[in-house]
């Protein structure tokens, strides 16, 4: 599993512009400690998709398409409460 969770990293910092980096990578770094099998599934989905849908679930102003939809990952997404205020 620290392997997946390694690449996981990688992907989710790379991502190709800052707010994207800080968003998906923030939101990985905060809560992967606590996910199990299911919820890195969830993730390793969601890494695949366009920064642009991401950070809309995130945001609140887009939905996850419904094989996407966890309410409570995304409930945790939204929070925001992972990204760090300079």
């Amino acid at each position: 599993m620290q392997e997946r969770l390694k690449r996981l990293r990688f992907r989710a910092w790379h991502r190709g512009t800052r707010e994207a980096d800080y968003m998906i990578g923030g939101f990985l770094d905060r809560y992967s400690a606590e996910w199990g099998e299911e919820e890195i599934r969830w993730y390793e989905a969601v890494v695949e998709e366009d920064d642009v849908d991401i950070m809309s679930w995130a945001l609140g102003t887009g939905e996850p398409p419904e094989h996407l939809n966890n309410p409570p990952l995304i409930a945790a997404m939204r929070r925001l409460d992972y990204i760090p205020l300079p």
